[in-house]
């Protein structure tokens, strides 16, 4: 494994109830055990890619300088605790509009033409959602599914745990089932 996607709501941080959208950094709430388990990635030289559909963008709820702004914030509290994110990708475009919305693949295009030498057979995607899944599995990826506080949670979660290749209560526990399984794939090697 070289590559894991992460989405950004319900995985990194506290997803916003439907309907609802973080707009702006007092908004974002990192969910306990992220920047640990981002660090453990970085450690053991695994790139960290954050895909994310924002369509609070093409709502006008916020404007895609917001968004960097967001980014920048998490990205300093990263630093902070020893991690960081290579890569920041996302659409801000509504349903039906462009190739990069999830589960559509244009968010892993633009991955790949920043980091060419991402591929899909060594990349893992960690979602919370259906369209997670669904973009992970399309691109030949290992998925696997977060759960989130079942009163957040979308429709189509029952469908995402039975195409994901696991399912975790958090990052940190995805990110210790995934060092282990490549710990105990390198010793058996």
């Amino acid at each position: 494994m070289r590559s894991v996607f992460l989405d950004r709501d319900g995985v990194l941080n506290e997803k916003m109830p439907e309907g609802q959208y973080v707009t702006r950094w007092e908004e974002f709430r990192v969910l306990s055990g992220v920047p640990e388990a981002i660090a453990r990635l970085n450690a053991a030289g695994i790139r960290v890619v954050v895909v994310s559909n924002q369509r609070g963008i093409a709502k006008g709820l916020y404007t895609a300088a917001d968004l960097e702004v967001i980014h920048g914030r998490f990205q300093e509290l990263l630093r902070g605790r020893g991690a960081h994110v290579d890569g920041f990708f996302a659409c801000p475009h509504d349903r039906n509009e462009c190739n990069c919305r999830k589960p559509l693949s244009g968010l892993y295009d633009q991955a790949r033409a920043r980091f060419p030498e991402i591929a899909p057979a060594t990349s893992v995607m960690i979602g919370d959602t259906l369209g997670d899944m669904e973009f992970g599995r399309r691109l030949g990826m290992a998925t696997l599914f977060i759960e989130v506080d079942r009163a957040r949670q979308r429709s189509g979660a029952a469908q995402a745990r039975e195409l994901a290749a696991g399912c975790f209560h958090s990052l940190g526990e995805a990110v210790e089932a995934l060092l282990t399984a490549s710990r105990t794939a390198v010793s058996q090697g």
